[in-house]
């Protein structure tokens, strides 16, 4: 069964599994792709995916998540803001949730 998934823009289609120990398939280093190295491959990506983003609260603890809803025109604002600061809109929304409590 093929699927078509689109990751950053590209679209790219899933053909049918195939043996890379029978067949040959090349990377874009021209570096022969086999199932041990797929495997690798497979084992490092599953282990950053479950790294996730660095703790905010300190090692090993988990961060709690605030989210909430704004108008697109301060999203907007807040998008351009942050990359004029070459910040992310979740940085720069904390730093002011940070000021904003300090002035209490």
């Amino acid at each position: 069964m093929k699927r078509t998934y689109k990751i950053a823009g590209k679209e790219y289609t899933q053909g049918p599994d195939i043996d890379l120990d029978k067949e040959i398939v090349l990377d874009s280093r021209g570096q022969r792709i086999t199932e041990a190295r797929a495997q690798e491959w497979a084992e490092y990506a599953m282990e950053y995916v479950r790294r996730g983003r660095p703790s905010l609260t300190g090692a090993s603890k988990h961060s709690p998540q605030i989210s909430f809803r704004v108008p697109e025109e301060l999203a907007r604002r807040a998008g351009e803001r942050a990359e004029k600061l070459g910040k992310t809109v979740s940085q720069i929304s904390r730093e002011a949730l940070e000021r904003y409590l300090e002035a209490g």
